[in-house]
């Protein structure tokens, strides 16, 4: 993904909400509420890539979000909630579009009766569908955003960020996800424990990739790995044989990918492990994703896959405490899935923050400011995988990450990495 212009994104939310003739509710002070129920219905939507790479994933999101809705009684206090699902992505592109992001945000923004979003799944989708819903004072929540620049300035972050995606000077958006300076000190870590004593780095250029890649080098910095390079690669190439080459030639022990499945993270790992037959190949969250590590569904091959490691935010479901426990009973009895993907657990997770925001406000309920402010300052919730709470940029204060193997198109818990975030 390239990066946005925020201006540029603004531009055409004006336009498109102009042209739609409807840009009531789009006032951070405004309350939300349909005609239905004496204005005491709400909506929240979600917008997730139900195509591509993460369509698995993002339909579990939906599956836990309705989860917790039905659980909830489809209310939050005194107000009935609506759910609606959207789709960030298309066939063509393998995943998010921008269009289709703003598209949706915008239609988010322009529905009077919307009280709160869940999405995007990716950061670079986020930077373009926040500052539309920052603007329209939507309380937004990502079950799958890690990139450092959306909420602070730390290491890591562009240049203008986290500012430009809050055109109202106001904090609207938090996530379930620790950001990425714990994930760069963790894949530091993994390549220090897989016994090498230098890496190569190679990022897809999004907002998250990009981002991590830079974490990973600050935290390699602190740890002792020498990084030998951090290259963006171009998501259309046909292979990387080249680029592996170079790698080879850098004298590289590790391998490490920063971005996402959806940019041709398969062919990537081929091509290096072909060309370092013997590097432990490291790769993030952002390809924990069935499209990558299962060759049914156009993953990778069984001989590749045995040799890669993924960190992935969080405890293994078999430290989950009780609530957790229960959550996947509840989620198992009721999609028939034993083992269900852990983006089934962050989606949950979004819409219980959602509501109990809502709830929190209580006779405030429908008033935009007031959902919005009550989720920044959400306190030692018991949540599915831990008590945690959201602080005042919106970041999640659980921050261990675990260590899956692939075994038989599958992720595997190996152990949790003890990755030093400072």
């Amino acid at each position: 993904m390239t990066r946005w212009t925020i201006t540029a994104v603004l531009a055409a939310t004006a336009l498109a909400v102009g042209a739609c003739g409807d840009d009531e509710g789009g006032s951070g002070s405004g309350s939300a509420g349909g005609d239905e129920g004496g204005g005491k219905t709400l909506t929240i939507y979600s917008s997730l890539p139900l195509q591509g790479a993460a369509r698995t994933q993002s339909l579990a999101a939906v599956n836990g979000a309705k989860l917790a809705l039905e659980q909830s009684g489809g209310k939050a206090g005194a107000y009935k909630i609506k759910y609606e699902s959207l789709d960030d992505s298309t066939a063509q592109q393998g995943g998010w579009e921008p269009g289709v992001t703003s598209a949706n945000a915008l239609k988010a923004a322009g529905d009077d009766s919307t009280i709160g979003y869940i999405g995007e799944f990716n950061s670079g989708a986020t930077a373009v569908s926040l500052p539309i819903l920052n603007e329209a004072g939507i309380a937004q929540v990502s079950p799958g955003n890690t990139a450092v620049g959306i909420t602070t300035n730390d290491p890591g972050s562009e240049p203008g960020e986290p500012d430009k995606y809050y055109p109202s000077g106001v904090r609207t958006y938090a996530r379930v996800l620790p950001k990425d300076t714990y994930q760069g000190a963790a894949l530091v870590a993994l390549a220090k424990e897989e016994g090498c004593t230098s890496a190569f780095v190679l990022n897809d250029k999004e907002v998250y990739g990009a981002g991590l890649a830079k974490n990973v080098e600050l935290s390699a910095q602190k740890q002792g790995l020498d990084i030998k390079g951090n290259e963006g690669i171009d998501k259309n190439a046909a292979n990387y044989r080249s680029v592996a080459s170079n790698i080879k030639s850098s004298g590289a022990q590790c391998f490490i990918y920063s971005g996402i499945t959806a940019n041709n993270a398969v062919q990537i790992f081929k091509d290096v492990a072909a060309a370092l037959p013997d590097a432990p190949l490291l790769g993030p969250e952002g390809v924990g994703e069935s499209g990558f590590f299962d060759p049914k569904e156009g993953g990778l091959p069984a001989d590749v896959a045995s040799r890669v490691r993924i960190t992935i935010p969080g405890v293994a479901p078999e430290e989950y405490p009780p609530a957790g426990k229960e959550f996947l009973a509840a989620y198992t009895a009721k999609f028939g899935e034993k083992n269900p993907d852990r983006y089934a657990v962050y989606g949950y997770e979004s819409m219980m923050l959602l509501l109990d925001a809502i709830r929190r406000a209580g006779p405030d309920g429908a008033d935009r400011q007031a959902v919005a402010q009550r989720l920044l300052t959400t306190k030692d919730r018991e949540g599915v995988f831990g008590t945690y709470s959201i602080d005042k940029n919106g970041d999640i204060t659980l921050t261990p990450y675990g260590v899956y193997k692939i075994a038989d198109g599958a992720m595997v818990f190996d152990h949790t990495v003890e990755a030093p975030s400072s």
